[in-house]
């Protein structure tokens, strides 16, 4: 009988640890996109590349921007264990001056926010790029 206990005990505790385990990682490629200098009206639409290193599927419930002149667009079902995604975002690049927003990530995966980083100057017309 100790025997069986003992054994059942073994059993459920290495279950409870199989299932512990079972967890999404999110490991973007960079963190920060620098624009550098760009013009007016030019093309805004930048992507953050990420890579799911976990072992279970990763869902990523949210993106949201530091301001509404950033839209990002998360991806729209699971990222399988080993797969990559990315975000996008684009910036409204008719607003001349510095770019520096934050962009917050919100999944279930063992790091739930991440923040990433968007830099870079905004040219007025005429001045272009360097």
């Amino acid at each position: 009988m100790k025997k069986f206990v003992a054994l059942a005990f073994f059993v459920i505790m290495g279950m409870a640890l199989n299932a512990q385990t079972k967890t999404a990682k999110i490991e973007f490629k960079e963190d920060t996109i620098d624009y550098g200098d760009i013009s007016k009206g030019s093309d805004g639409v930048r992507v953050f590349e990420f890579k799911n290193t976990g072992n279970a599927p990763l869902v990523i419930s949210n993106v949201a921007s530091s301001c509404g002149c950033t839209i990002p667009k998360k991806p729209k079902g699971p990222i399988q264990p080993g797969e990559t995604g990315v975000i996008e975002v684009k910036y409204d690049t008719n607003r001349v001056g510095p770019i520096r927003k934050t962009i917050t990530v919100t999944s279930n995966a063992e790091t739930p926010n991440v923040a990433l980083k968007i830099k870079g100057k905004v040219m007025p017309p005429g001045q272009g790029t360097r």
